[in-house]
């Protein structure tokens, strides 16, 4: 039986069983043995029957002196038994098992472990896990004593039952697994081998044997990802060749004269490092992450100025018509005074005119957008894309230098990892005359002063936005409010004197445009919106952002939503609502009131929910670890390090275990 061999066909598994194992993406023996333990139960040495104490777990370890069924008056299976060590016997009771008295017999010796309490006055184990003694494994125990290890479980497949499979394969098939590690790297950072390290996670006597196993683990799945990464960006800059662009740094300065603002220094060390990668023959792989506001579309309108200098088209490509239609305008303000021909291109417009600068939405992929000389690319909220849609943006031109921005902070430790094959840039400088929005998580009882405050600015000529998670009402979330319904009520209720608008994303671009208009000229006082508004929309006069619902969005999320305001210069309000009493999303959405900066709340977000909920996975490319933390930045600095070491000394090439483990775990589609 090898690491490949099916699943079903495993001895003593079945096609059933097989079938449930399929839910937990268990395919093959190599599957299962890497279906890693997710928490332990310390259950400790037995203790004496006479010195258990009520609550908590025991354990014990003694003799079957009987064992009944019994059917109360009320209707209920009980199975009953009584187990003795010598030194006192307790009662045990299981409910609904009644089989329990065909397997377990008078007189075998039985292992319990489990919550003790009292049961008809008596002290009794209450539905206890439990084991016969077996001779011939000299009294082991492996699902009642010591460090038990719990799996992730689906209907049919207990952990029980997974501790028994996994202890029956792993001494077949440690042997025939490889360690893709070599001995140096193990050396170096004081590593134990691979088949001890599975061993250990499965089947530990102590905590510092887990703690080595997954260090072991998670060290092995990061350096793979790393080594993935690295080998994408060898890809990249072996198999294409970049256009290099000239510099000529006196019409650089001279567009940031001719700014209405100053660039903040994080701005200008950007500036330079991108303005150096495009001066290269290789073509740029580039991230730039910035928080909401820093000025990331500024950055991008300098790389195509100068790409417009040297003959070459650029393309800005964006997640949302709202977000395309705003980009346009802001480096139609700033290039077309110099000549530069920016033109506008989503689903909804349909003109093909001469371009310098193409700006637009999925349309730019989906059909002829007409490049010549595409050298630069920029792409807005690059998580929102998926990797094939990159890809072939890139195949419109002579492999263009590629831009990926983002306003969703990224903490460093999924930098290293998600984006290891792009070098990152980070704009963590606001300008000097922002102020701070004001948070508050609002509880029901004080919803009408909210309003009231509300009211009270609008007055005084601002608005506001007011975000609902969904357009229609839930039928499973009924608590939730959504925007269609509570847009008439606020209208009728709480606001009929005032203007307000309904945006959300059925409704047809033109309309959109049209409540979007209506809203930067003042003209509406309350947007009513769905996140849709998430990024950019910028509204100057917009002081209060009201989020309903705001424990069913993450904090990256609820961040990018308060940076809609707070972008004029008066005070601005964001107030959180939310119906939810629980603790986690109470503690959440606190650390918005608390911290400001998007990257600090991108590393609260990623402990408390894990980067697929954050990013999403499927989208964002984000590696799914079956061990190893995205939080643990120590362990990914070091396989980091590891990777570039063993990358650029091709030692790859001489580790076949390793090699071949990279070249398995690869998903990238080809460019």
């Amino acid at each position: 039986m090898g690491l490949q061999t099916p699943i079903e066909q495993v001895p003593n598994i079945g096609k059933s069983h097989a079938m449930r194992l399929h839910r937990l993406k268990i395919t093959t023996v190599e599957d299962l043995v890497h279906h890693y333990p997710f928490r332990y139960e310390n259950l400790g040495k037995p203790a004496q029957i006479s010195e258990i104490s009520l609550g908590g777990l025991n354990s014990a370890t003694g003799k079957v002196w009987a064992i009944r069924n019994v059917r109360t008056r009320f209707g209920k299976n009980l199975t009953l038994a009584t187990v003795t060590d010598g030194s006192a016997s307790i009662e045990v009771v299981w409910f609904n098992q009644p089989f329990l008295t065909k397997v377990i017999k008078t007189g075998s010796e039985i292992s319990l472990a489990g919550r003790v309490d009292l049961f008809s006055h008596r002290a009794s184990f209450i539905n206890p896990e439990y084991e016969l003694v077996d001779s011939k494994t000299g009294g082991k125990s492996l699902h009642t004593q010591g460090m038990v290890p719990v799996y992730p479980e689906t209907a049919g497949v207990s952990s029980k039952w997974l501790r028994s499979k996994i202890m029956n394969l792993l001494p077949n098939v440690l042997p025939k697994i490889e360690d893709p590690l070599p001995s140096g790297t193990l050396k170096n950072h004081r590593l134990i081998p691979k088949r001890q390290a599975l061993w250990q996670i499965h089947f530990p006597t102590n905590e510092n044997q887990i703690e080595e196993a997954k260090k072991r683990l998670s060290f092995e799945e990061l350096l793979i990802s790393q080594l993935m990464a690295l080998e994408r960006k060898r890809a990249w800059e072996k198999n294409q060749r970049g256009l290099r662009m000239n510099i000529p740094q006196e019409k650089v300065l001279s567009l940031i004269d001719s700014l209405p603002f100053s660039l903040t220094e994080a701005q200008r060390k950007v500036i330079k490092e991108i303005l150096d990668d495009i001066s290269k023959d290789k073509p740029m792989n580039r991230l730039l992450q910035g928080d909401v506001g820093s000025g990331k579309t500024v950055v991008a309108a300098v790389a195509a100025y100068i790409v417009f200098l040297n003959g070459y088209q650029s393309a800005l490509m964006a997640p949302t018509e709202i977000l395309a239609l705003q980009h346009f305008k802001t480096l139609n303000s700033i290039l077309k005074p110099l000549g530069v021909r920016v033109s506008l291109r989503t689903s909804s417009t349909k003109k093909d005119e001469p371009f310098d600068i193409l700006i637009g939405t999925h349309a730019l992929i989906a059909r002829g957008a007409g490049f010549k000389k595409l050298a630069f690319a920029a792409i807005d909220e690059q998580h929102r894309f998926g990797v094939e849609q990159r890809a072939r943006l890139r195949h419109k031109g002579q492999t263009p230098h590629i831009l990926t921005m983002t306003a969703t902070p990224i903490p460093r430790s999924l930098a290293l990892t998600l984006y290891g094959d792009l070098e990152v840039s980070s704009l963590d400088e606001l300008p000097k005359n922002r102020k701070t929005v004001k948070t508050f998580v609002v509880p029901p009882e004080k919803r009408a002063r909210a309003y009231q405050f509300i009211g009270d600015n609008i007055s005084k000529g601002r608005q506001a936005f007011i975000i609902f998670p969904f357009i229609e009402p839930s039928e499973t979330l009924t608590s939730v409010k959504a925007a269609k319904a509570e847009y008439e009520y606020l209208q009728k209720e709480i606001f009929p004197d005032l203007s307000i608008g309904l945006l959300h994303g059925q409704l047809k671009s033109e309309d959109k445009k049209d409540v979007l208009e209506r809203f930067s000229q003042n003209k509406l006082n309350i947007l009513v919106s769905t996140p849709i508004v998430e990024v950019g929309i910028d509204i100057p006069n917009a002081t209060i952002m009201l989020i309903e619902g705001a424990e069913r969005f993450g904090l990256a999320s609820l961040h990018q939503l308060r940076g809609r305001v707070g972008r004029g210069i008066e005070q601005s309000y964001c107030f959180l609502f939310s119906e939810s009493s629980s603790r986690n999303a109470l503690e959440r959405l606190s650390a918005l009131e608390k911290y400001h900066l998007g990257l600090k709340l991108a590393e609260i977000d990623l402990k408390m929910r894990g980067p697929g909920e954050i990013y999403g996975t499927a989208q964002s490319g984000i590696p799914s670890f079956k061990i190893a933390s995205l939080t643990d930045l120590p362990l990914i600095k070091a396989t980091k390090q590891e990777a570039i070491k063993i990358f650029s000394s091709r030692a790859i090439d001489k580790l076949t275990a390793l090699s071949s483990e990279v070249e398995k775990q690869s998903l990238v589609p080809p460019d």
